[in-house]
This record gives structure tokens, C-alpha cells and sequence, in this order.
């Protein structure tokens, strides 16, 4: 099974001391925690065995690939959900991580940013409830006004709902006809404020979409497949909140981000943590390219995309030496 999320302080400490071999001081400043922590976080994890790596269990192996991804791509933390052969839907197993994960990094008093799509409503629809305090849960895009299975404002409220928290919709479409009539709803004061408080939140949650004939943005409406086969011959590489990004997690130039009604790019790297959940193996691309562009600090993926990114690393680590 995947390592819990409340001993990735005991397995980071392990780590950076064992592995980086820093000191204990060292260890603390980039946990910001106490030395005293550190000594009683090493102190189990010798006592618990995760620093044998010889005879350590796939928790531990699966923890190590963990690491390593966070040391090859820079991220704060990397959650690894193991293959499960027996389940019908391995990625389940990816979404009940990212649903502890998530709730072990909410805290009182915080503002959350959620996204949309079905990785996003699996989690919602898989976590637990918690009474949690002066919590806010924050819309970042505008609204489907088709229906659709996994729209913006569902995702939003049956998070909040979830979390016995606030929940804040935005009360305006993803996708406007014209340039002019977006920028101009962008202008209107409610809508502005919005889209200005969400720099504010202090953890986001979404995933990362496809450019491809089964992305949201075309099953919802938004883009036709030739549209979005158009988009991906101009540098199209995924979809954040309802926005398509180039390979280097930038916004593509293009009219359909003109129209849409979304949270900018800097106000979501503003967020100090941006959870980042992808189940699909087919997704890798996109998520390299939100990686690329700051937009992910915290990583729950399953372990044939952990693989796949540190492939990706070395061969590229070589390639530059």
C-alpha cells in the first residue's frame, strides 16, 4: 500500500538525513520543523525499519520513487498510489490517496481552490467528512452551462459540502462567445474580486487536463475536436481550470483562453500549496508541462507515472551533460 499521508514527515526526514546526508539542523530548516522532531522522526523510522532499504517493504520502495520524483522535478511532496492487478479501475486507488492527502493538508481557517473534472469530483465524491472551521472553498474557473458530470460548481460544493465548509461558486461561464464579452465580464466588479481573491488560497486542488479528442473542454463543448486538434498543432500541452497551456506551463496564445473566465496562471502559482491529482497514465505530457510551469507543488500520481517521469528526468539529465 501507498505511505500514509501523516508519516511523510517520518519518510522525508528519513531521506533527506539517510540519503542527501544532512545534518539534523539542515534537516529541520527544510521540513520547517524542530531539531527535536527530527531526532524523534529518525528514531522510528530506524525503529519501524525504513532505512533498510534492503529489506524494506513496497511501502518503502514506493516512498523512495517518491523522493526521488520530488528531487528530479523540485516538489514539495510526491504521493505514489501502488498498481493494484485486481481492481477494475486501478486510478481508484489514485483518488482515495489524493482524498486523505488532500484532508491532511487542509487547515483551519484555510481557502481552498478547486477545479473541476472527473478526477477532481472522484475525490470529493470518495472523502471523507470533516467538521473543519472557517474553511472556504473557492471556484477557480467559471461555470459548464450544459450539463456536464463533473462541472466547476459541483466539484466546488460537494467539497465544501465534504468539509462542512463555506463554498463560493463563480457565477459566470468558462467559455464566452467573444473576446470582447469576456473581457468585459472580467471588468465587472464581483467577477474581478473573484478572480483577485484567488491568489489568497493557501492550498489548491485539480488535476491536469488532455488536448485531445477525450478532453473535458471538447466531451463538455467548449471546443470542437477539430478546434482542439488545431489548438494542439499550435503548442497546445494541457488544460489547467478550464485553460490551455503550452510545454512550458505557460498560457497559449490562442482565442478560446481570450474567452474564457478563469483564474490567471500567476494567481495560482501564488498558492502556496497547489495539489496536483492525475489518475490517467495518458496524461503525461500535461502534466510535464504543468510541472514546467510552477503550477504543481504537491504530486499524487500512481507508481507507472512515477517511473515514467524519472525516465523522463535522467534522459533528459543526460542529454544536458
Amino acid at each position: 500500500m501507498a505511505i500514509r499521508p501523516a508519516e511523510q514527515l517520518i519518510h522525508k526526514a528519513a531521506w533527506l538525513y539517510y540519503a542527501h546526508g544532512l545534518r539534523q539542523d539542515e534537516v529541520a530548516s527544510q521540513l520547517n520543523i524542530s531539531r527535536a522532531s527530527v531526532a524523534m522522526y529518525l528514531r522510528k523510522a530506524r525503529e519501524t525499519g525504513i532505512v533498510n532499504i534492503s529489506t524494506s517493504t513496497q511501502l518503502f520502495t514506493d516512498d523512495v520513487m517518491a523522493r526521488k520524483v520530488e528531487d528530479a522535478f523540485g516538489l514539495d511532496a510526491v504521493w505514489i498510489a501502488p498498481e493494484n492487478a485486481y481492481l477494475a479501475d486501478p486510478s481508484t486507488d489514485i483518488a482515495v490517496l489524493a482524498a486523505s492527502v488532500f484532508l491532511e493538508l487542509v487547515k483551519k481557517g484555510d481557502r481552498i481552490g478547486v477545479a473541476w473534472g472527473r478526477t477532481v469530483y472522484t475525490i470529493a465524491d470518495i472523502m471523507s467528512f470533516a467538521d473543519l472551521q472557517d474553511v472556504t472553498v473557492v471556484q477557480l474557473c467559471g461555470n459548464l452551462g450544459a450539463p456536464y458530470s463533473y462541472r466547476p460548481d459541483q466539484c466546488t460544493m460537494e467539497i465544501a459540502r465534504r468539509l462542512n465548509a463555506k463554498g463560493l461558486n463563480f457565477y459566470a461561464p468558462l467559455v464566452l462567445s467573444t473576446e470582447e464579452l469576456a473581457k468585459s465580464l472580467r471588468a465587472e466588479p464581483v467577477i474581478r474580486d473573484q478572480l483577485a481573491g484567488i491568489a489568497d488560497c493557501d492550498l489548491a486542488l485539480y488535476s491536469v487536463g488532455a488536448v485531445d479528442a477525450d478532453s473535458h473542454l471538447v466531451k463538455c463543448g467548449a471546443l470542437t475536436p477539430a478546434e482542439m486538434e488545431a489548438l494542439r498543432n499550435q503548442g497546445a500541452a494541457g488544460v489547467i481550470a478550464g485553460q490551455i497551456i503550452d510545454a512550458r506551463g505557460e498560457v497559449l496564445d490562442c482565442s478560446y483562453n481570450r474567452r474564457v473566465i478563469s483564474a490567471a496562471l500567476a494567481s495560482l502559482r501564488a498558492i502556496e500549496k497547489r495539489l496536483m491529482v492525475v489518475q490517467e497514465d495518458t496524461k503525461f505530457q500535461p502534466l510535464l508541462a504543468a510541472i514546467a510551469g510552477g503550477l504543481c507543488t504537491h504530486l499524487v500520481i500512481g507508481a507507472d507515472m512515477a517511473e515514467r517521469l524519472l525516465q523522463y528526468a535522467e534522459a533528459a539529465a543526460k542529454k544536458a551533460s
